[in-house]
């Protein structure tokens, strides 16, 4: 028996709130072995005992459907917990409890957590919690997890209850599955098939119910037994055809539902109000859903999200521009000229710095968009878009796959790859997965975040909008091309159940917000930085020979020969009386040579050469050699093209009292303004996803085809598009 207490339950029932309130910092978030469904660890400790607290992913069944499905059942048979704490939705009883049946036919130690009770109580929804754990005989506790009601009740429950023996239910499925379950459960307990992983009932169950998981496993433990079952459940399946026109899977599932109701109808549940009425989510729903209404709320729904983003970030994003600036500036007067010092302060402080500025702005998007997820508006998103996505060939299911990608700026489109997972069609799920690279995820946002405060700064939030809208309507366009051409197939029907409304607590949002934070500044602090390092060198190697360094000596030698020794003096006089128009004149003249030279070192540079070999094509999208080493950079990651930016500027940067932030560079630099802004905007919306991004398509489509094919096609796309829209741009402005 292991000593890890599992939270288990379906999606929106409360389950990480929980969790949170369990185990608040005591936390840290994983993956599962194998596999890359995100695994939360924790630690609760009070009177009760000590205990390591794992949540498990949302599922709704342990018929192994989905990868969460799988992860979910693999770690209760191979972990042997000591316990599940069973989340149940209060106000949904029997959906919820459709769950808990197949933990208790499992024969796992399972106590309940009936969460929720306010919202429950709110429905007009009592009920009886001694009657509902005689009935099931098992534990059950009321708790609300927003505020931590019942939660110290809980752990001690699971205390004294955690090591006593527990019945595996057994449900009548009805004449003919029991006739069948009895036979192969026989088989199965006296070759000992597969006994070491699950009792001999539910090993059957799941081979009536076609679990492929557990079909292929048996396969590989005993060849012979695994084929007599199979040869049992085809007659059984013919039988069942032929005389109820069902499927053993079908009359499974309706039995279990019908054991819940039964228990259910016995006195559990009383409606103290009128059962049919309007609920308040209801009436909330009939506007927010509304075709009509619900995109204009949505659009206002976003736009208070990057208004209320841009305003409060605005000042901490400055406070950390100056203390970069402040380290920058100490770093020049400390280190002595040479290697290093480039090193330091273009390499790693302009580029590290250049992305973790933006890390108030990130946090503050997190915030927003973990208020919407708590609230339930995530959900209502899904469900309107639902409509709009089977018109361009997609799934309602891919609503958040592309959410989590950064359908609302911020995401990541890694987990938006993997969770395509719950696409059960191939077609649909491929094509998910080609092009939720398109939304803006976090990595993204520094990018957008710095050209609309160079170029945009009066309408930040309505060209995050904008930037928003071109993204998911150029995504829906790709995959509606690639389901008429080389993704066809026919769409699959999408159903899903909205939660109720719930206001969020602080504690939650704080712990959502912190954690994705977290994740960008680990990745500012590893990735990035070795990127930056690796760039850095790429833009200073090779150096110029000695022929081109001398002719700039040269010059600089005629300059100071001509100039009298007071000028001189007034030049190199730092902080010292206000110089002459002569001295003025002379400083000019050299800071222009030293940035000719740093400009023409650059260049010469690895990096150089490659920007300036493809600026016969970038240029007629804007983009000049310099943005070119950028964007070469963010096919690594896409934060690395502001970090770039801000090496490539600050290489070019000779006067050592200059602390002008990037975007203030950016705006005086020839080239720059706000048609080849946006058309950047637009390209970093559209190329090739991160390489992480790619290795993950490669790997959950099972070909590097996949992946090579998001890296040509998009590249090709956002170039052409930023093509027209900087050449179009150009003659309107002209």
């Amino acid at each position: 028996m292991g000593t890890a207490i599992v939270l288990a339950g379906n999606p929106n029932s409360g389950k990480t709130t929980l969790f949170n309130e369990l185990t608040g910092g005591r936390q840290h978030v994983g993956n599962y072995p194998g596999v890359t469904v995100e695994k939360k660890q924790g630690i609760y400790e009070s009177e009760s005992g000590k205990f390591d607290i794992i949540d498990l992913p949302g599922t709704y069944s342990l018929t192994a459907y989905s990868l969460e499905e799988v992860v979910a059942r693999d770690f209760l048979v191979n972990e042997n917990p000591l316990m599940i704490i069973n989340i149940v939705d209060a106000s949904n009883l029997e959906r919820n409890l459709y769950l808990t049946v197949q933990f208790m036919e499992m024969g796992v130690p399972v106590c309940i957590a009936l969460n929720m009770m306010d919202v429950a109580k709110k429905r007009g929804i009592e009920i009886d919690i001694d009657k509902l754990s005689k009935l099931l005989k098992v534990s059950v506790v009321p708790t609300i997890a927003r505020s931590g009601k019942g939660k110290k009740e809980l752990m001690q429950t699971v205390a004294e209850k955690a090591h006593q023996p527990v019945e595996p239910l057994m449900i009548s499925y009805g004449r003919d599955i029991d006739t069948a379950l009895d036979k192969m459960t026989a088989i199965i307990q006296s070759t000992g098939f597969l006994t070491d992983h699950y009792i001999p009932r539910w090993t059957a169950l799941k081979y009536l119910e076609n679990d492929q998981q557990v079909i292929e496993r048996g396969y590989k433990e005993d060849m012979a037994v695994a084929l007599r079952l199979d040869r049992m459940v085809q007659e059984a399946t013919c039988h069942i055809a032929a005389t109820l026109d069902a499927h053993p899977e079908g009359i499974i599932a309706d039995q279990r539902y019908g054991y819940v109701n039964s228990v259910l109808k016995q006195g559990v549940i009383r409606f103290y109000q009128d059962e049919n009425r309007l609920m308040v989510s209801d009436k909330i729903d009939r506007i927010v859903t509304n075709r009509f209404i619900g995109p204009v709320i949505m659009l206002a729904v976003l736009m208070g999200l990057y208004q209320f983003t841009f305003t409060y970030s605005t000042i901490p994003v400055t406070w950390l521009e100056s203390i970069f600036g402040w380290i920058s500036g100490m770093a020049e007067h400390v280190l002595p000229d040479g290697m290093l010092k480039s090193l330091m302060i273009s390499g790693i402080i302009d580029g590290v710095g250049g992305v973790l500025g933006f890390v108030p702005l990130i946090m503050f998007m997190f915030l927003g968009i973990s208020f919407l997820e708590d609230t339930g508006y995530i959900a209502r998103m899904s469900f309107m878009l639902d409509r709009v996505f089977r018109m361009f060939g997609l799934h309602g299911s891919s609503v958040m796959a592309f959410i989590v990608s950064g359908g609302i700026a911020g995401g990541c489109a890694v987990p938006g790859v993997m969770a395509t997972r719950t696409l059960k069609s191939p077609k649909e799920r491929l094509a998910t997965l080609l092009t939720v690279p398109f939304m803006n995820c976090g990595a993204k946002l520094p990018v957008f975040a710095l050209l609309t405060a160079a170029f945009f700064s009066e309408k930040k939030a309505l060209v995050m909008v904008l930037i928003t809208m071109i993204s998911w309507i150029g995504a829906l366009l790709v995959a509606w091309g690639l389901r008429s051409t080389i993704i066809r197939g026919e769409s699959t029907p999408f159903v899903m159940e909205l939660p109720p409304y719930r206001l969020p607590t602080l504690k939650g949002l704080l712990i959502h917000t912190l954690e994705r934070t977290w994740q960008y500044v680990k990745k500012a602090g590893t990735v990035i930085l070795c990127i930056s390092i690796v760039l850095w060198a790429m833009m200073t190697f090779p150096q110029l020979n000695q022929t081109q360094a001398q002719k700039f000596e040269e010059k600089r030698a005629d300059i100071l020969l001509a100039v009298p020794v007071q000028v001189l003096n007034e030049i190199n006089t730092p902080g010292g009386k206000k110089m002459t128009a002569k001295a003025v004149f002379v400083k000019e003249r050299l800071l222009r040579l030293d940035l000719e030279q740093a400009q023409a070192a650059l260049k010469n540079s690895i990096a150089g050469r490659i920007g300036i070999a493809v600026e016969g094509v970038t240029r007629f999208a804007g983009f000049d050699w310099r943005t070119n080493i950028a964007l070469i950079g963010g096919f690594a990651a896409k934060e690395v093209v502001v970090s770039t930016l801000g090496i490539a500027y600050s290489l070019g940067e000779v006067d050592p009292e200059e602390t002008t932030s990037l975007s203030d560079k950016l705006k005086t630099e020839d080239g720059w303004g706000p048609l080849t802004a946006f058309s950047l905007m637009l390209f970093t919306i559209f190329y090739s996803p991160c390489f992480v991004t790619v290795v993950c398509i490669a790997k959950e489509t099972g070909s590097w085809q996949w992946g090579a094919f998001s890296v040509v096609f998009n590249t090709t796309l956002a170039l052409t598009l930023s093509i027209i829209f900087y050449q179009v741009g150009k003659v309107v402005i002209a």
